[in-house]
């Protein structure tokens, strides 16, 4: 079964995984997922990854507090869908709960956080909430 939006898939797949308290979850391969778990690991909400060439898979290890097991992550939230994409401006890309989440973007210089963003003063996709 061919998946129609695979940005969508890999934020259920993580959602899914830390709730269920696994250590790690397999995701489809495509080089959009791979930037956004390469963003999620860069803020500290993933400790890593791999990538599966044969399988054409990312197999994505969860942060999880020491001795609670609670997971790092609370919320991915997609906001551009396929049918409806979500630009947004400089000035007006989210900031996530005062700064503890954030937001994924999509821009000219690649994919990137909210406040690289707002750095590099680039607007673009915002492709999910994290937090």
């Amino acid at each position: 079964m061919a998946i129609s939006d695979t940005v969508a898939d890999l934020l259920t797949r993580i959602r899914n995984g830390k709730d269920a308290c696994h250590k790690y979850v397999d995701v489809s391969y495509s080089k959009l997922n791979q930037a956004i778990i390469d963003v999620l690991k860069d803020k500290g909400f993933v400790i890593n990854y791999l990538v599966n060439d044969k399988k054409h898979q990312i197999r994505v290890f969860l942060k999880y507090i020491k001795n609670t097991r609670e997971s790092v992550l609370h919320g991915l939230k997609r906001m551009s869908k396929p049918g409806m994409r979500n630009y947004v401006k400089c000035e007006d890309i989210p900031r996530v709960f005062s700064g503890l989440g954030i937001a994924i973007l999509s821009t000219p210089s690649g994919v990137v956080d909210g406040e690289k963003a707002r750095e590099l003063k680039m607007g673009g996709e915002l492709l999910c909430l994290v937090w």
